[in-house]
């Protein structure tokens, strides 16, 4: 399967759980959207998530930080709401793992169903500016460190240098 030219989330809004599949590379460049997604979901009432990492070619540590702070957000609700990682390949498994995120959500390596029963759509990035970038690259670090805080030494020059530009908004 060849790498789609504009790495997409396609999202089920209506089905349950909600259900994100990513076609392509996972990046701080089109996180942000998945992050906003979630939060309306969470917002109208959604609770069960699960992420179908089948299509996706790679993955940074903003988006996994992103993902980090769902399911961080979704362990506050009560009752507390899942996400669920689906259908991960070895490397991206590995990447998880070591970044702790399998702490915070369920980890399916194997086939979880996943069904589009209300239509896929794909997410559109919104365009950010810079500070606005900086933050969600901030928070989603943070998210890490909070999922594991051995990611605070793996993170400590980014960490650092974002809260300066942060800072100096």
């Amino acid at each position: 399967m060849s790498e789609p030219a504009k790495p997409t989330f396609l999202v089920d809004a209506y089905a349950d759980p909600v259900v994100v599949r990513i076609e392509g590379r996972a990046s701080f460049a089109n996180s942000g959207s998945l992050k906003d997604f979630v939060g309306e979901m969470i917002r109208q009432g959604k609770t069960r998530f699960v992420v179908d990492f089948s299509a996706c070619t790679s993955m940074d540590s903003t988006f996994l930080g992103v993902l980090a702070g769902a399911a961080l957000e979704l362990r506050r609700l009560a009752p507390p709401g899942t996400l669920t990682l689906a259908r991960v390949g070895e490397r991206n498994l590995e990447l998880i793992r070591n970044l702790g995120l399998h702490r915070l959500a369920l980890v399916d390596a194997g086939g979880h169903p996943m069904d589009f029963r209300g239509g896929a759509q794909a997410l559109d990035a919104k365009a950010r500016n810079e500070i606005e970038s900086a933050r969600l690259v901030l928070e989603a670090h943070e998210n890490l460190v909070h999922a594991d805080a051995a990611n605070a030494a793996k993170f400590q020059d980014v960490l650092a240098f974002l809260r300066n530009r942060v800072g100096k908004s």
